[in-house]
């Protein structure tokens, strides 16, 4: 059975919103500010490498499908949009019908039903990559085995956070944490305790 891991680019203060600079966000592209370094690049890659398919939400998904398929063969990718292009693609909307990028599938219902089946056709990690309206409904279904943050060294008091209010508790244990890059970016990996 394939782990869903989620890995999100995070705030001090718990923001993940728009770490890219494509969503509108006063602060959007926050992380462009600091230098994650090779150590950070490969560890995204690794991330990549590591995952039999990715599942997103649907601004997240249209974001990368806009993204990805152009820098295809982009020697300064190297394999990253390649991976990203070829495999397997899940998107959770209610609204897309045609996800028009290959190998992508819509959920529309049933979204904790749904990726219980897509875990349990994988082997290795089914990857969430933002998505935080998506990670909101697995957080509530426990369906998350595995969460990785780059945590960038900054406080933007205001922006979608990670954890909200209301969830149950859930106890984690770390199983990484190491900086990486010359700004004090942090990789920390939490699984289930």
């Amino acid at each position: 059975m394939g782990k869903l891991v989620v890995t999100e680019f995070i705030s001090l203060d718990g923001v993940i919103e728009d770490p890219g600079g494509s969503e509108d966000f006063e602060y959007g592209g926050w992380t462009f500010e600091y230098d994650r370094g090779q150590d950070g690049d490969q560890f995204k890659q690794d991330e990549l490498e590591a995952a039999d398919a990715a599942l997103l939400g649907r601004v997240t998904y249209q974001g990368f499908a806009e993204a990805w398929p152009e820098r295809e063969g982009d020697p300064e990718m190297g394999s990253f949009a390649e991976i990203i292009n070829s495999m397997p693609k899940y998107v959770v909307s209610t609204t897309l019908e045609d996800p028009g990028w290959q190998n992508a599938h819509v959920i529309s219902a049933n979204v904790p039903e749904e990726v219980e089946k897509i875990k349990g056709q994988y082997d290795r990690d089914i990857q969430v990559a933002g998505s935080g309206t998506l990670v909101q409904t697995l957080l509530e279904n426990d369906l998350v085995d595995q969460w990785n943050l780059m945590l960038f060294p900054t406080i933007l008091g205001k922006g979608k956070r990670l954890f909200g209010q209301g969830h149950p508790r859930r106890k984690l244990k770390l199983a990484e944490d190491r900086g990486v890059g010359p700004d004090g970016v942090r990789v920390q990996i939490y699984e289930r305790a």
